[in-house]
């Protein structure tokens, strides 16, 4: 169905963001020990009383250790709420980049009608293998597939099964293989009919609940015919019956 560019470029940023926030709370750190270096330099490392010019150089060294206390404490809380606003920016524009987008459609086709939009229902047919490549996507804007031998119009999920979609190569494929598989390789896709004879019993399951959600979610438009097999007849009633359905 650029980010890493994106993470390395981050991680730069917050790199440089880390850094300096530990070097603002190893300057809280050493407030502390400036403090008790300051209350502390009236003794000497032996016991001894210091000298009138080595406490006279303590008081200094205690007040330049209260004036940093203030300063450092006022603006670590200035600089902790510039960064937690700047966070939540952050937050805030990568879940629009996100999502948001997506919601307004830009990009090179923004404002333009997408395919499904454009196109009427389909009405209800039966398709050999080499009809159903016509709707690939490529040539024709409709995009059709196969699950289990039923074919659906996945035309309104193009940006999945489009030419340039995850799973673009189920496109005009029977991608019953494929689905049961987990399988995104050309080796999931048969040029022949293919009846699947070969899987087990748990890919069947899958490839029926696969079935079961392309029901739910896609317009079911006809059967995948095997080789020999010829295509039903649908009157306007049945068709409009199943696309109710549908709805």
């Amino acid at each position: 169905m650029g980010g890493a560019d994106r993470g390395v470029g981050e991680g730069r940023g917050r790199g440089g963001g880390g850094r300096r926030w530990r070097a603002v709370m190893a300057a809280g750190d050493g407030d502390v020990k400036l403090g008790t270096l300051g209350s502390g330099s009236e003794s000497s490392s032996d016991g001894g009383s210091e000298s009138p010019g080595g406490a006279g150089a303590a008081a200094e060294g205690g007040g330049w250790a209260a004036a940093a206390l203030a300063l450092l404490t006022g603006g670590g809380e200035m600089l902790l709420n510039v960064a937690l606003v700047a966070l939540v920016l952050l937050g805030a524009y990568r879940l629009w980049v996100r999502w948001g987008r997506r919601g307004l459609g830009t990009g090179a086709g923004a404002g333009e009608e997408s395919p499904a939009a454009s196109l009427p229902r389909m009405k209800k047919r039966d398709f050999s293998l080499e009809q159903l490549r016509q709707y690939d996507g490529s040539g024709n804007p409709r995009i059709l597939l196969a699950v289990n031998g039923k074919v659906f119009d996945v035309t309104k999920g193009s940006k999945f099964y489009g030419p340039a979609g995850p799973y673009g190569i189920f496109a005009g494929r029977d991608a019953s293989r494929g689905l049961a598989t987990f399988c995104l390789d050309k080796d999931a896709l048969r040029d022949e009919y293919d009846d699947l004879s070969d899987l087990n019993a748990v890919q069947m399951e899958s490839v029926r609940e696969w079935e079961m959600q392309f029901k739910e979610k896609y317009d079911y438009v006809g059967r995948l015919l095997k080789p020999g097999e010829e295509p039903s007849e649908y009157t306007d009633e049945e068709d409009t019956k199943d696309h109710n359905k549908q709805d």
